[in-house]
């Protein structure tokens, strides 16, 4: 893979937001309980985890789907799945920070030493978390950025510095700055935490320390007594919230030119605070907090198109919170199924599971299985993520709600929408969760799975090099066949799954692919008399035909 002078390659960059992920999924729940400013709503961790989750999977998919990307389009990617991902206050500078750092890394022609270049990529990313930011406040994310950037120059500026000077230096820096802020902000000293966006920001850092080191930094500088954890005081009306600050948290994506932001964010300034807007090339992230919805929300309207609008009400989402951590009310067990067609979600959700919509190029996020799951209200879940791409964002959601204490999630590591189906048709709520899990895993292992679908560019497959409109046969996940004819095809990929046995064929039509599976559902009964055959619509793109033997 390509590698870029400032030393960071495609497949590194995988590894820095991997690591970071995982560091902040196992931090979330600490940060969220530090989260008291400037709303002491409780999300600050899962915000900041869902934003690099988001950058996590847009590289692994787009890495799945083209094992030779390059760098200049993996910083791409990871910059824009950030922005896309991007939720919360902190999650949005998150963002915007990441992809500035990127941006820089981008520039470099390889006339810089690359421990500058990561220093210089340092002190962008912050310089654009305070230009993001509305009102900037010290003793925040802000004043943590700012102590590691400062002190990244300082260390790139000695002779023979190294990267991971840089990033050590960095680190300790923003260890120190995190421990400094409850002496800066009255809201931090006052409820005995440290700033919860500040410290997010530090396990991201630990996690480019340990990319570019090989260890793992210490948990708190030398003589820093960790601040104990506080949460916000309730009242018999739920949580105390500043008196006179907005009541609601408005979020949405707008395309937009850049001419028409700088009256966007003095309009949105003059309805609240808490304001951060982050993006380019017309591809922005607004994120206010305001009494008047509407208005923030015309804001956007006259500056171009907003979308994925999300409103939250303080009030009621920090009671609910408090409510869940008072009683837990989660009951039975709930499947959660990856569904890659409507035809699929129909049946997926006939067999009574949860469906998150999915499938080749819209792979879902983290966040998104993981709300799935959250919201089902069930105390034991299955997830079924049906692709094997799709397999570890699945674990990492599992791992993420079953930290909260309250649920119990096991992951059936299903490979193909068919397999999936095989698993819940034997999904049994009366048995026991682990007999429930082992007999679901078992059924899905057993199901050989194949597909048809049509090459879209010239490529070099398994099976010898295809041109763009040949049809490709799919075995397990691999390309067996290469051919012209869609029934050949179709009818040698069944044959070659039943070669092993078989009592069960099972076929799925996606769009356009009915025909192909009519005429394959007859070439099974009239050659193989003896083996039961099913015909689903599953609507499912790229894929006209998937089948299944068990």
């Amino acid at each position: 893979m390509e590698t870029v002078p400032s030393g960071m390659s495609t497949l590194a960059l995988a590894r820095f937001v991997e690591i970071a992920t995982d560091a902040l999924s196992g931090a979330r729940e600490e940060i969220d309980a530090l989260n008291v400013y400037p709303v002491p709503d409780g999300d600050t961790g899962t915000n900041m985890f869902l934003t690099v989750s988001a950058a996590r999977d847009a590289i692994v998919q787009a890495i799945a789907e083209d094992p030779g990307l390059g760098t200049a389009d993996a910083f791409r990617i990871v910059a824009r799945g950030a922005l896309l991902g991007a939720r919360g206050n902190s999650g949005v500078i998150l963002s915007q920070m990441l992809g500035a750092y990127v941006a820089r890394l981008a520039e470099e022609t390889g006339e810089t030493r690359n421990a500058r270049v990561a220093a210089e990529a340092m002190q962008r990313a912050t310089d654009a978390s305070y230009a993001a930011v509305g009102v900037p406040v010290e003793g925040t994310i802000l004043s943590v950025a700012r102590a590691a950037s400062d002190a990244a120059m300082a260390s790139a500026a000695v002779d023979g510095a190294r990267t991971r000077d840089v990033f050590t230096a960095a680190g300790a820096a923003a260890r120190e700055a995190l421990a400094r802020t409850p002496t800066q902000l009255k809201a931090l000293a006052d409820a005995g935490v440290v700033d919860a966006g500040g410290r997010g920001l530090v396990v991201v850092l630990d996690a480019a320390e340990t990319v570019a080191t090989g260890r793992r930094p210490p948990r708190a500088p030398a003589g820093v007594r960790r601040i104990p954890v506080r949460l916000p005081a309730l009242t018999g009306d739920g949580v105390d919230l500043t008196p006179d600050g907005p009541s609601y948290e408005v979020m949405y994506l707008l395309d937009a030119d850049e001419t028409a932001i700088p009256v966007l964010k003095k309009a949105l300034a003059a309805l609240g605070d808490s304001l951060v807007v982050v993006g380019s090339d017309r591809l922005w992230n607004v994120h206010v907090h305001v009494d008047d919805v509407g208005a923030a929300i015309e804001a956007g309207i006259e500056a171009g198109r907003p979308y994925r609008v999300r409103v939250t009400h303080f009030a009621e989402q920090i009671a609910e919170a408090t409510e869940a951590r008072r009683h837990t009310t989660r009951s039975g067990r709930k499947v959660v199924a990856v569904a890659a067609g409507p035809g699929l979600a129909a049946l997926f959700e006939g067999a009574g599971a949860v469906v998150v919509a999915g499938g080749p190029g819209q792979r879902p996020s983290t966040g998104q299985i993981l709300d799935a799951i959250m919201q089902c209200g069930a105390a034991e879940v299955v997830v079924l993520p049906n692709d094997a791409d799709s397999v570890r964002v699945a674990e990492i959601a599992a791992r993420t709600a079953e930290e909260t204490g309250e649920i119990r999630v096991e992951v059936v590591a299903s490979q193909a929408q068919v397999q999936g189906l095989a698993a819940i048709a034997v999904h049994e709520p009366g048995r026991t969760f682990d007999q429930d899990v082992r007999e679901m895993t078992a059924t899905a292992r057993h199901a050989r799975h194949g597909a048809v679908t049509v090459a879209a560019k010239q490529a070099m497959t398994m099976a010898g090099p295809c041109e763009p409109g040949d049809v490709l046969g799919v075995i397990a996940g691999d390309f067996a066949i290469v051919g012209h004819d869609a029934h050949t095809v179709a009818v040698d990929i069944i044959e070659r799954l039943l070669g092993g046995g078989g009592e069960l064929v099972t076929i799925v039509a996606g769009a356009g692919g009915e025909e192909m599976a009519a005429g394959a559902a007859a070439y099974v009964e009239s050659t193989h008399p003896a083996v039961d055959v099913v015909v689903y619509d599953g609507g499912q793109d790229r894929y006209p035909l998937l089948v299944s033997v068990e």
